[in-house]
């Protein structure tokens, strides 16, 4: 196949609008290395072989193809031993063909499915474990291996934010939890930690606080299934702390995760992680994230690192992650790294796609076979709002959709917005989503505020002007309360509220255009006429 156009000088070795047709063999996702081969003999990798800078080029370069394939960079500035990808999970369609989902739809049930069938790890022998043919114990510097990059130029500081931590053990109530913690190394082999009020880590720093030291492992370069349960936060009536997450993302695999134990904690690491970064949590010795904070002695104003919320977050004193071991893969493999931008749609489906299944799984639960599907829009930021589908079946049945919104605004914390919609509606057109609100909504009566002067998150910047004055940090901070939408068609009025569907399944285009005209009108079509002309509608 001939390369496609260079980029800035970087030979990128496959043509983006011509990926080979679909195989029907299943993909080897037990591992980052597995999963990369794959995207390479599918043709859904682009491969670069020119040094870019962890300094804002990678994350530029990831905004300029939000939502399109998988970037592997072979040289990486200031890293000879490293590669790094990215955009691994930014196109939808790849990360359904990587796990074998035929369409969003299944998708969400499936990984519904899931939350409630775990399949156990295995530990293996530490000899046998690729994440350790390459062990440090002296003289740590973390920023020398492990990559750091500067999202904006609003931020002073680069972040090491793609790490995901494995708590296990009687630190999790037996149960293994993963998920991310932004971290910077200003002092060598120690960083702070940011933990998120309320999470799964949150929970467990408050019960250990008046402990010396909390073990973990800091894992990067992850099976793809455990990267996507990193991203399942406040979900704990169906995560609650003590679950599997390990087990839940080996069910998703097919296969047991490969655990291993640590070389110098009483924790475990991900086998075939690229990197891990073994230490220990000290919940007392905070330390601001950045030195500009510190200089100014103020929490929650300076910027640092971009956040869910699509805004600029802010640095605040955190506690300390000491590493005590930075393991590896051998040094001649180059082992590999994902560096995760914010805000993008990389890191939207990492966050959302076990969300949605737990708020699927949530519904299901209070009512079976009402909930239909669930979607977090791009616009709603993750943790900031869904729309969840419902069929209501006979007359009874009415009065659940709300319901489920006031659960899922109450189970979710900082959820500011949940729309419920009928099986009418495109739940993925954000068009279709705006027309049910502007002819299905009394604002009267179809608009709840269940839990105003409840937990939040500190992350919306409307939320941290509650604090008035004083630091926007979460104790200083109040919630409004989410707001729930009911824009279902009310059971029995379904004639009334009837769309019309044209008949676009009894004429042909090609039998009145060629097929350069139909790609050429094609071509003009977006918005909200590409769900219609799809359904319709």
């Amino acid at each position: 196949m001939p390369d496609a156009p260079a980029f800035r000088g970087a030979p990128w070795r496959i043509q983006v609008n011509q990926p080979p047709a679909r195989t029907d063999v299943k993909p080897d996702i037990t591992s980052l290395r597995s999963t990369i081969e794959w995207l390479r003999r599918e043709g859904l990798l682009m491969e670069s072989s020119r040094e870019v800078n962890p300094d804002l080029e990678i994350t530029g370069l990831q905004k300029h193809f939000d939502g399109s394939l998988p970037m592997l960079f072979d040289k990486v500035k200031g890293y000879p031993h490293a590669r790094a990808i990215t955009n691994l999970f930014s196109d939808t369609a790849v990360m359904d063909k990587m796990f074998g989902f035929p369409n969003p739809t299944e998708r969400t049930r499936k990984m519904a499915k899931a939350l409630s069938r775990p399949l156990a790890p295995v530990v293996i022998d530490q000899k046998d474990a690729p994440c350790q043919e390459h062990i440090i114990t002296e003289n740590i510097d973390v920023h020398k291996w492990i990559l750091a990059m500067r999202h904006t130029e609003l931020e002073k500081e680069s972040t090491v934010g793609s790490g995901i931590r494995l708590i296990s053990g009687k630190h999790f109530d037996g149960g293994t939890d993963t998920g991310y913690n932004r971290m910077n190394f200003r002092w060598g082999n120690v960083g702070t930690f940011q933990i998120s009020p309320g999470s799964h880590m949150w929970q467990v720093f408050t019960e250990h606080y008046d402990e010396e030291e909390i073990p973990i492992t800091m894992n990067f370069g992850t099976p793809p299934a455990c990267t996507l349960l990193a991203g399942a936060a406040f979900d704990y009536v169906i995560l609650p702390k003590g679950c599997d997450e390990i087990g839940v993302a080996g069910a998703i695999q097919g296969s047991p995760i490969r655990l291993v134990k640590a070389r110098t904690v009483d924790a475990l690491a991900m086998a075939d992680a690229e990197y891990v970064l073994e230490g220990v949590i000290r919940p007392r010795d905070k330390r601001y994230e950045t030195k500009e904070s510190e200089d100014l002695q103020v929490q929650g104003k300076t910027f640092f690192h971009p956040e869910w919320a699509g805004y600029m977050g802010k640095a605040y004193k955190a506690p300390t992650f000491h590493v005590t071991a930075l393991t590896m893969r051998k040094l001649s493999s180059r082992p590999i790294i994902f560096p995760l931008a914010v805000h993008t749609m990389d890191e939207l489906n990492i966050d959302t796609t076990i969300r949605e299944a737990a708020i699927f799984e949530l519904c299901n639960r209070l009512q079976p076979g009402i909930i239909q599907d669930v979607h977090v829009p791009y616009a709603m930021t993750d943790w900031g709002g869904c729309v969840i589908q419902v069929k209501k079946r006979n007359k009874i049945e009415e009065g659940w959709q709300r319901n489920f919104l006031s659960a899922i605004l109450s189970c979710s914390q900082g959820m500011r917005l949940a729309i419920a919609v009928s099986e009418d509606t495109d739940i993925y057109s954000m068009d279709d989503i705006m027309w049910c609100l502007t002819t299905r909504v009394n604002p009267q009566t179809d608009i709840l505020n269940p839990i105003p002067g409840g937990r939040g998150q500190t992350f919306m910047p409307s939320e941290r002007m509650t604090a008035g004055g004083k630091e926007w940090t979460a104790s200083n901070t109040r919630f409004e309360g989410g707001m729930g939408i009911d824009a279902t068609v009310p059971f029995g009025y379904e004639q009334d509220f009837h769309r019309p569907k044209y008949p676009i399944d009894r004429v042909n285009p090609a039998d009145f255009f060629n097929e350069a005209q139909i790609a050429k009108m094609k071509s003009r079509m977006e918005g909200w006429v590409l769900s219609l002309s799809r359904t319709g509608r």
